[in-house]
């Protein structure tokens, strides 16, 4: 009979979620959490939103469809975007609505739009100048004379309804959709003339730098976009003072000023904040004063995302021991279930991260430590679930009948005999996962879980390697770090040296 008031949960699923509510950082004061996409722009308008309200900034958090699933979630409570993307993207909607329209579209599903900034950045395609001129290309609709072209579109640009797609059927384009690439990729790479044709924001700091022909829409398929605030209903309310601070950015950024804080941050070297705080000063723009590697590396925010990325993989890996290795059992004493559980913690492996993270933001109602938790919780089942499994029955049948020959019961041959021999097997198992989930971490920095991959999330958007390789480095050398910490361990711990010790 269960005791009174005991779980009926298995130890190792309780083990996990107790270690999940350890990992999730204690509530303080309430403050405004203001999101923003992973591109230049919309990092320093999440800065300088986050700024003026005094709030909390959780950048970078991927495309459109992630940050407004955090925003649906309750995990952000506002974040910067565009009337254009909000009617076509996420509303759906037909024409070029106003903000009235907006917002009366909007109001059932408990949001709103507010606060337009001051100017409009709309999408727009762009060649270089000398071979646009040579090809006699000026408008969107001189690109059907020529097929061969290369186009370089960014992931999001291909997906979206206002995009790729939409504009493809516009100008009845000759073009298959092209493989994806960054934003920040494509500027180098149609400088090198690797692509002749990229997808651009109007207020990007580097065309003129790489001049660029920005080609005229000539049949007027891309709406406004103009910069506002899309926030929860419930804001001006929870948040009034910052509320009344935020209205006060009305029209206070214009396109230059726009582009003189992207050129800040793309061009001059400059930290987000940084850029973001040039809206208040007069400041000239400075010469570009390229970052040092080791003054990034060991950055002010050094020991932050170290914890922070130490606090996925250590947590996350010890849940997946705590249930990986019982799953494994088993597979292995239960033949009829081992397919069954080694098929499902294959398909697990399956699914791009990117789309479990925006599942799990979803299904859990947060963007942050948790669902990156699950994640990896998941994504780490896999090597130890099969190396057990794999362990425990390639002992052979010999030492099987020595061990029954002792008389033991089954579950003291389990824990005595069996589980000692396959334990190298677990082990590798237990330490590839770790190593995976140090590479796999810098991906939750996209739903603002930080670690490493924030910096080489920003790294991507500013298309600077000396912050990506901030990023990836320590990364590796965690990886290494771990790898030869388990190996030492084994050398020293194993049951091998145990058993050289006792010759």
């Amino acid at each position: 009979m269960r005791p009174r008031g005991g779980s009926g949960a298995p130890p190792s699923l309780r083990a996990f979620f107790l270690l999940l509510l350890l990992a999730v950082p204690q509530a303080h004061a309430e403050t405004v959490k203001v999101g923003s996409k992973r591109f230049t722009e919309s990092y320093i308008l999440g800065e300088v939103l986050a700024q003026t309200a005094h709030g909390e900034h959780k950048p970078g958090l991927g495309s459109t469809g992630i940050v407004f699933s955090a925003l649906k979630a309750g995990s952000i409570d506002l974040y910067p975007e565009y009337t254009g993307t909000i009617a076509k993207e996420i509303l759906k909607l037909q024409g070029d609505p106003d903000l009235e329209e907006l917002n009366r579209a909007l109001a059932p599903q408990g949001f709103g739009v507010a606060v337009r900034l001051g100017f409009n950045n709309s999408y727009a395609l762009a060649m270089r100048e000398e071979r646009a001129q040579a090809l006699g290309i000026r408008t969107l609709s001189d690109l059907a004379r020529h097929p061969g072209l290369k186009l370089g579109l960014s992931q999001e640009f291909i997906g979206r309804a206002d995009g790729w797609p939409g504009l493809k059927a516009a100008y009845k384009l000759p073009y298959g959709t092209p493989s994806g690439l960054d934003h920040g990729l494509a500027y180098e790479a149609i400088a090198a003339g690797r692509i002749d044709v990229i997808d651009i924001y109007s207020t990007d700091a580097k065309i003129e730098r790489y001049k660029l022909r920005l080609l005229e829409d000539d049949r007027k398929f891309f709406p406004r976009y103009h910069a506002v605030l899309l926030y929860r209903l419930d804001v001006p309310k929870r948040f009034p003072d910052a509320w009344r601070a935020l209205q006060k950015l009305e029209g206070r950024i214009d396109e230059r000023q726009m582009i003189r804080m992207n050129a800040a941050a793309e061009l001059e070297g400059k930290s987000f904040a940084e850029a973001a705080a040039l809206l208040d000063s007069d400041a000239d723009s400075q010469k570009a004063t390229p970052r040092k590697f080791l003054d990034t590396l060991f950055g002010p925010d050094f020991w932050r995302l170290t914890g922070q990325h130490l606090l996925l993989v250590f947590v996350s890996l010890a849940a997946s021991i705590a249930l990986g290795v019982p799953l494994g059992v088993a597979a292995a004493k239960l033949p009829r279930a081992a397919q069954l559980i080694l098929g499902a913690v294959g398909v697990i492996q399956t699914i791009p991260s990117l789309a479990l993270f925006a599942f799990l933001i979803a299904l859990i109602g947060t963007i942050g430590t948790p669902p990156a938790l699950i994640a990896l919780f998941l994504y780490a089942l896999l090597p130890i679930v099969r190396n057990t499994h794999a362990g425990l029955t390639g002992i052979s049948t010999g030492m099987r009948q020595a061990a029954m020959a002792l008389g033991l019961p089954p579950r003291e041959r389990l824990r005595l005999i069996e589980v000692p021999l396959a334990l190298p097997s677990i082990l590798a198992g237990i330490k590839t996962s770790a190593v995976i989930n140090v590479g796999t971490a810098t991906i939750a920095a996209f739903i603002g879980a930080g670690g490493y991959g924030e910096r080489i999330a920003s790294g991507l958007a500013l298309n600077d390697n000396v912050t990506l390789l901030a990023g990836a480095i320590p990364a590796a050398a965690l990886a290494l770090l771990l790898q030869g910490a388990f190996e030492l361990g084994e050398r020293r711990f194993g049951w091998m040296a145990r058993a050289r010790g006792r010759l």
